[in-house]
């Protein structure tokens, strides 16, 4: 339920606190990133996959489905004619049924594989705390459903690895103490697999897939815009990967399965697999106990002890004129739009959840209201974070100006999650933000109208901001494909963006070096158009 102090009148203004310095990264985080950009450098941020999990993910999920469904068509769901007709798919001319079949394998490796990774970057940057916990726990049953699915479909080959994977979970269930008949004994000696048995395999493969959809919905619906499908260059290049390695190691049927003696030689798949051997090579008891370490490992992390969390966003119903702005822009959808406190018939009012809100202030960039000319003693506007007031921002930048030795005055306005200004110089006045997002275009105009020669905004590179949406609403607006927008007769060349993420202190440097010999003091006639 949204929270009541997320809506206050006028006299509520929280007085501005100094701006809370970003926590650094760890080193394994660091690492990490090193390696993010090292791929941002060689193919460039929309063809990194390490951007792109998540939609990885789903692409991945829509080729399984896709693929799977094909395959559903030609396979004969009886026992008895599983096997030949999967292993006809190798009779198919120009390969194209072999592609098929390891289309479908590899993509569930891939996926497997994207996943992981997915898991890793998450928690390596820190993104299961606070409003991020929900969607980090509802991510946790999906590794599950995931792994169940997989393994199931090996089983509707009914091949010699097939046999291996079913006599192997059967085993694996066994040594759960609830269950009454042994399962494993439903596949030793002469007897054949019923019908209805396959049917459950069928039910198994299928049936997961179809919750872990439902899954998915509630892990993104926290979620703004999310992606679902990753940028064309690099769903093609996936695709062709795929269609490469089911092309150079085609997947193949190893032999119909014979209850009657157990497979020798088979061809693992480890990623989808590994259990089976691991069971193998201890016992099924010390397999259960690596499950549920793993999933104790998966639940654990948003519990972990955390920085305490930054005081959320905070409406002004005087001065919110229910534009939606915000509730278009909030990346984490934690703004809904009520009727108005006034009673104006039609009039809407922005409500803040408290438990969805990330603290980004990219609402405030977006509030019409936070525009720095308007002429007011304090400057209020329609949504701001209470520690990280627009009013401040304002009076900080007016501030350092004035106190400024000269000739040259620069102002850097800066992401707090992004690169740290390493150097502090007198010709440079550096206002940190929560996000880039949190910027109102026209601060950029307000600061060139009172002294500045020349303006730089720095956010987090694209694909890596802290808040998803801050690097892309920042760059939209600038270039005015997004309101608020950036007024075009702002000259061009007395305002640079940076994308620096944490580890780019080089970077921004000679971003700030650049902007210091474009914009020398004195080269830039004075405003003479009239302010907006």
């Amino acid at each position: 339920m949204p929270s009541p102090a997320s809506t206050l009148p006028l006299g509520g203004l929280a007085p501005p606190e100094p701006a809370p310095a970003p926590l650094p990264l760890p080193r394994l985080a660091r690492a990490y990133r090193r390696l993010e950009h090292g791929l941002d450098t060689a193919l460039g941020a929309r063809a990194n996959p390490l951007k792109h999990l998540g939609a990885l993910g789903f692409m991945l999920l829509w080729l399984l489905v896709a693929s799977g469904s094909v395959l559903y068509i030609v396979l004969d769901t009886s026992a008895a004619g599983a096997y030949g007709s999967i292993d006809s798919l190798a009779d198919v001319p120009w390969m194209l049924g072999t592609m098929l079949r390891g289309l479908h394998r590899y993509g569930a490796d891939a996926f497997v594989l994207v996943m992981a990774v997915h898991i890793l970057r998450e928690w390596l940057l820190g993104r299961y705390r606070h409003w991020r916990r929900a969607i980090w726990w509802t991510g946790v049953p999906l590794v599950g459903l995931a792994f169940v699915s997989a393994i199931g479909g090996f089983w509707l080959n009914w091949d010699r690895l097939g046999q291996y994977s079913v006599v192997a979970t059967a085993e694996w269930l066994d040594a759960l103490p609830f269950l009454g008949a042994p399962l494993a004994r439903n596949f030793l000696g002469d007897v054949s697999l019923s019908d209805r048995l396959f049917t459950l395999f069928i039910f198994i493969h299928i049936g997961m897939p179809l919750l872990m959809v439902f899954g998915l919905w509630f892990h993104i619906q926290r979620i703004n815009l999310a992606k679902v499908f990753p940028p064309r260059p690099l769903a093609w290049a996936v695709l062709c990967m795929l269609l490469a390695l089911s092309w150079a190691l085609p997947v193949l049927s190893q032999g119909p399965a014979d209850l009657r003696s157990q497979p020798t030689a088979l061809a693992l798949d480890w990623w989808l697999l590994f259990i089976h051997p691991v069971m193998d090579a201890t016992s099924p008891a010390f397999a259960w106990g690596l499950v549920l370490l793993a999933f104790v490992l998966l639940v654990a992390p948003p519990l972990w002890p955390a920085p305490a969390r930054e005081p959320v966003a905070l409406v002004y119903p005087q001065h919110c004129s229910g534009c939606a702005r915000c509730f278009d822009d909030c990346p984490y959808a934690a703004i809904t739009m009520v009727a108005h406190t006034n009673g104006k018939p039609g009039m809407r009012l922005a409500e803040v959840n408290a438990d969805l809100c990330a603290s980004c202030g990219i609402c405030a960039g977006a509030c019409p209201s936070s525009t720095p000319f308007r002429s007011t003693e304090q400057l209020v506007t329609g949504i701001d974070m209470p520690q990280w007031p627009v009013h401040a921002l304002r009076t900080r930048l007016v501030q350092g100006l004035q106190a400024m030795p000269g000739p040259q005055r620069l102002v850097v306005f800066g992401c707090a999650q992004g690169a740290r200004m390493a150097v502090q110089a007198s010709d440079v006045l550096h206002l940190p933000l929560a996000c880039a997002g949190a910027l109102p275009p026209a601060f950029i105009e307000y600061a060139l109208r009172h002294g500045a020669d020349g303006v730089l905004i720095h956010g987090c590179r694209e694909g890596g901001c802290e808040f998803r949406l801050g690097q892309r609403w920042t760059a939209e607006r600038l270039t005015g494909a997004r309101e608020p927008h950036l007024r075009r007769s702002v000259p061009q060349g007395r305002w640079q963006v940076a994308w620096t993420d944490a580890g780019d202190e080089r970077r921004l440097a000679a971003a700030v070096q650049a902007l210091r010999q474009s914009c020398p003091a004195g080269a830039h006639p004075a405003y003479e158009e009239s302010p907006p």
